[in-house]
Order: C-alpha cells, then sequence, then structure tokens
C-alpha cells in the first residue's frame, strides 16, 4: 500500500491564472460578456452538429472533479467525456483552454470562470448550474489549484461531489525518476520566500520518503539550488518536464547537478522529485569540481551561478569563489 502525506497548499499559485509563459493557448483569460443571466464570466452555449449532450446518471444537484489531459489530449477518459457533455454547465479556471478542449470533443456548453480570484462566486454559480463540472487547466481539479474550494463550497451547499479519476502529472514523475515510491509527500508549490520557505525546504531534507515538488519555469533554477543547499549536494532527483507532450523530459541526478542542467530557464510544467535523507547519496569527487566548473562556464553560466551551484556540490565558499572567478575569467562574482 503506498502511503501518501499532502503537506503542500491546496490553491494553485495566484500567478497560474495569468501564467508564466503567456501564449495562443495559455494566458490570462479575458472577460467573457455576461450571459442572459447577468452572471459574470459564462459564456452561453451555441448548438454544435456534434454535440451529443444527455443526462449524467445521478439524480439531482451533483459536482463533479473531471481531470483533464495535462498535454496529450488522448488521455481524456470516456467518463469524463460523458459528465462534460451532460452537465449543466463546466466551470474551469481559463475559458479558452477549457473552451478549446471542449471544442476538440465536440461539446458544447456553458463555461463559468472559477479561478483563484472568483472562487468568491462559487455558491452564486452552483445555485445557477445545479449540475456543474469542474475543470482546471491541466490534470485533476483540487490538487494545487482551487478545486478544493469548490468542494468545500458544494459541501456546505448540501451539493454531493464526485471525483473522477484521471491524469495529473506528479503520479507519472514519481514513477519516471527511479526513486522509492512506496512512501511519499506531496510538497506542491513551495512558498516564494521568507522564513516559510526555509522550514519547507528544512522538512524536505529531514524527511525519510521522497518528496514531490511542483514549479513554475522561471524559478526551477533557484529552487534546485535551494534544495542542494539544504539537503546536500548529492542528494539524488529527478525533474520532469512537458509530460505527456512532444519534448517530454526527466533528468535524473543529484540536485547540484540537476540545478547546474536548469541554471537556464525552461518551459513546461515542472515536476521536481526528491529522495529521502536515507537514500544513496552521490557525492561528487574533489577532482571533478574543475571539469565540472569549466562545462558551467562553456554553457554560459555567469560566475555567481558557478559559485553558487559549486557551494551546493559541497566547495567551501572560498574555494568556490575562486574557482569560479576561474573558469569564467571574471573580476567579480
Amino acid at each position: 500500500m503506498t502511503e501518501v502525506t499532502v503537506t503542500g497548499p491546496d490553491m494553485l499559485e495566484p500567478e497560474a491564472t495569468e501564467p508564466d509563459e503567456p501564449g495562443p493557448d495559455h494566458g490570462p483569460d479575458p472577460a467573457p460578456p455576461p450571459d442572459s443571466a447577468g452572471l459574470p464570466g459564462t459564456q452561453s452555449p451555441e448548438t454544435h452538429p456534434h454535440d451529443r449532450s444527455q443526462p449524467v446518471p445521478g439524480a439531482g444537484p451533483r459536482v463533479w472533479l473531471v481531470p483533464t489531459p495535462v498535454g496529450n489530449l488522448g488521455d481524456i477518459t470516456l467518463r469524463a467525456i460523458e459528465v462534460l457533455r451532460g452537465a449543466d454547465a463546466v466551470a474551469c479556471e481559463d475559458t479558452r483552454r477549457s473552451g478549446a478542449l471542449l471544442s476538440h470533443l465536440g461539446i458544447r456548453k456553458p463555461l463559468v470562470r472559477l479561478d483563484a480570484h472568483t472562487m468568491h462566486r462559487a455558491a452564486q454559480v452552483l445555485e445557477k448550474h445545479p449540475r456543474l463540472a469542474y475543470v482546471s487547466d491541466a490534470g485533476t481539479p483540487g490538487i494545487s489549484d482551487p478545486g478544493s474550494e469548490l468542494v468545500q463550497a458544494a459541501l456546505e451547499a448540501g451539493v454531493p461531489v464526485e471525483a473522477l479519476p484521471g491524469a495529473t502529472a506528479f503520479v507519472p514523475a514519481l514513477v519516471l525518476s527511479g526513486l522509492p515510491t512506496g512512501r511519499f509527500t506531496f510538497e506542491g508549490f513551495l512558498p516564494r520566500s521568507g522564513r516559510e520557505r526555509k522550514e519547507r525546504l528544512g522538512a524536505v531534507a529531514s524527511r525519510a520518503e521522497t518528496s514531490v515538488l511542483y514549479e513554475s519555469p522561471h524559478r526551477l533554477g533557484a529552487t534546485l539550488r535551494d534544495l542542494a543547499g539544504a539537503c546536500g549536494a548529492g542528494r539524488p532527483a529527478s525533474v520532469t518536464r512537458e509530460l505527456s507532450k512532444r519534448f517530454e523530459e526527466t533528468v535524473r541526478g543529484p540536485l547540484s547537478e540537476l540545478a547546474g542542467h536548469f541554471a537556464a530557464e525552461v518551459r513546461g510544467e515542472i515536476v521536481i522529485v526528491v529522495g529521502g535523507q536515507d537514500q544513496p547519496v552521490a557525492q561528487p569527487q574533489p577532482g571533478d569540481q574543475r571539469d565540472w566548473a569549466q562545462a558551467q562556464a562553456a554553457q554560459g553560466h555567469s560566475a555567481r551561478d558557478i559559485r553558487d551551484l559549486l557551494i551546493a556540490r559541497g566547495l567551501r565558499k572560498n574555494d568556490a569563489y575562486a574557482l569560479a572567478l576561474q573558469v569564467t575569467g571574471a573580476e567579480t562574482a
């Protein structure tokens, strides 16, 4: 039996509704026009030739949490499609992203935006749409997104809730890491700074079981350096990004090497898996430090970054400073 401990926040960071990497299918959601009932953020349905809407089993009001693909649209389940077709409306974080998915499935439903900034309208939405399907931008609702708040609102209103099994990012990443999976803790997103971040890093460092974290692309390098500093340079770990997509990638190795590998910003959704403190640690050999530092310099990393990474790899601060200057030819780090 796998034991799971969830310690991270259930709410996706506010920035997730205004993503780090704006693009044609993922960006701030424009304010949609009011529907006929005047509920802000609702898009009215239109007739679609392939819409085979039908009642979903189960009488009366209900909320369904519907997992959606994290990348490959083929990962949607038949039951998820059935629920989306039969619900009164679909609530979501981003109407454009969810609208594209429904269009792909040939489904036309009212779309209601319920994200971290609009979840206060949950009771009003449930009253207007008593049989409501909820989807997040990707994966299973309620894991590091506002889905948990909708569940609370539904239960307070006496509305039954069903959670469908389906796609999620951290389970495949955990399995792909090659680290022990019998017991693990899901940390979600770390706090950005301050004492709480240090405390959470310390908890990851002292934990005997595997830890799983989410991170945004532009903070990946800094988080890996912080993890290396807290857990030790050689703590085994992995980074998985772009799950189920064309450029899916899982990189495994000591935290310090991963910090060097991902020093430059990358794209995609990120899952970090960190081994427990009792798992074997790969310590870099002293003679390897110079070659490693030169390789980092050749990739264009700054003397400051190389210095910090060398410290994370176990080199003394003064030695790391001197070596970073030597391999980069910089005057200051």
